[in-house]
């Protein structure tokens, strides 16, 4: 499959009469549990992909060879298209940015998402202008061969600026972004100007978010295209985990070793190399 059909295929979710589910795995068996289930792509987590390696997200502790990598395990594991979340591009310049996307291009991922973070905890958001160029010039590698999601962490990062959010979406979008994207946003209301504010361009959002309790159904009909999971996923796994640790620490081994069968895993993984 080239660049462009790649592009073309995953670009067709976001523009469909109902918003599609991408959730996101962490590995090869999440990936292949995740198709099982028919959900048509797949996105990683920056926060889950740190976590499996013991590190903290948003901090550029996870280098982009690294998330390539583990991207593109993803996409040959799973055969479905791919959106990286690939935090602020990996790069200290907007050059760097514009490499950062060529490479998932050339690694085959079908979509990447580009951040206006900086990785540094005491000054978390780029300013206006170095955010905008930023997706200007990833934009400029995207167009045609990989899907740009303009994304900005205000409400993640602790600036609840709803304006300026709206402000750096509508700049994301002119700048050339496919998809936009902004989690943490606080009610429906606001997701519903984000919505607005963007058309016709299409909108993602995070469950635990702005998503609250809503249901796919109610999510669509307010016009959002892309739902994913983020790492929330991961952490329902490591909730499971925890909570088996602690009835093994406990002493009852039966209940904290119950679930899938080591036939059931092969089975799964089998399957896909058939």
């Amino acid at each position: 499959m080239t660049p462009s059909s790649r592009h073309d295929e995953f670009l067709a979710l976001h523009h469909q009469p109902h918003a599609f589910v991408m959730p996101n795995a962490w590995d090869g068996l999440s990936a292949l549990i995740l198709k099982r289930s028919g959900f048509p792509a797949l996105g990683t987590s920056s926060a889950a992909l740190a976590a499996t390696v013991g590190r903290l997200d948003g901090r550029h502790t996870v280098s982009a060879a690294e998330h390539l990598g583990h991207a593109t395990l993803l996409a040959t594991i799973s055969g479905l298209p791919i959106n990286g979340d690939f935090e602020d591009g990996y790069g200290r310049t907007p050059d760097d940015v514009s490499a950062t996307v060529a490479a998932a291009v050339d690694a085959g991922l079908a979509g990447i998402g580009v951040e206006d973070t900086t990785g540094d905890p005491s000054s978390p958001i780029r300013s206006f202008d170095d955010a905008v160029a930023r997706m200007r010039a990833a934009a400029r590698a995207a167009r045609g061969r990989i899907v740009l999601t303009g994304r900005t962490d205000n409400f993640l990062a602790g600036y609840p600026d709803l304006d300026d959010t709206l402000r750096r979406l509508t700049a994301f979008a002119e700048a050339g972004a496919d998809v936009l994207y902004a989690p943490g946003l606080p009610d429906v209301d606001a997701l519903k100007r984000v919505i607005a504010a963007v058309a016709p361009r299409p909108v993602s959002v995070a469950v635990g978010t702005a998503a609250g309790t809503l249901t796919v159904d109610e999510l669509s009909s307010l016009g959002v295209k892309r739902i994913s999971t983020g790492p929330a996923l991961y952490r329902h796994v490591a909730t499971a985990l925890q909570r088996a640790a602690e009835t093994l620490a406990g002493g009852n081994v039966a209940d904290a070793t119950s679930g899938m069968s080591h036939a059931e895993m092969t089975a799964i993984i089998s399957d896909a190399d058939a």
